[in-house]
């Protein structure tokens, strides 16, 4: 099973609930095991965002934050493109870009497994490393 690395964007004061519900309906739409999670990400204006720490402690995984020049290489490999995203973030992609620069912490060849999805206040994609 290969390991998974999910990549968070939100609107501030997005709870918990709403996060850890996207998360598990995106696994099991795709057939995904939590058990192959590794990490959680967003970018580093998120850091001190309650609904994503509490995510990280319910699935006892790391928080890794990512400042917005840190994920300019990963732009080619965005499904999507938020002028909206990169006006609040500086970055084109909240969830698409941290989670393949988590993966890519730990793979050499991170790649999307799941682009972009969203509910409500919530973006969420999947990395994966080869």
């Amino acid at each position: 099973m290969p390991a998974l690395y999910a990549g968070f964007g939100c609107r501030r004061g997005c709870p918990v609930a709403v996060l850890d519900r996207l998360l598990h309906e995106v696994l099991e739409r795709h057939g995904l095991c939590a058990t192959a999670l590794r990490g959680i990400a967003s970018v580093a204006g998120k850091a001190d965002e309650p609904g994503l720490q509490q995510l990280a402690a319910r699935h006892a995984l790391p928080l890794v934050v990512f400042a917005a020049e840190q994920l300019q290489a990963f732009e080619p490999q965005l499904s999507h493109r938020s002028p909206t995203a990169y006006a609040h973030s500086g970055c084109w992609g909240v969830a698409e870009s941290t989670a393949l620069a988590l993966a890519s912490l730990n793979h050499a060849n991170a790649t999307l497994k799941v682009a972009r999805q969203v509910l409500g206040p919530a973006t969420l994609a999947l990395a994966c490393g080869r």
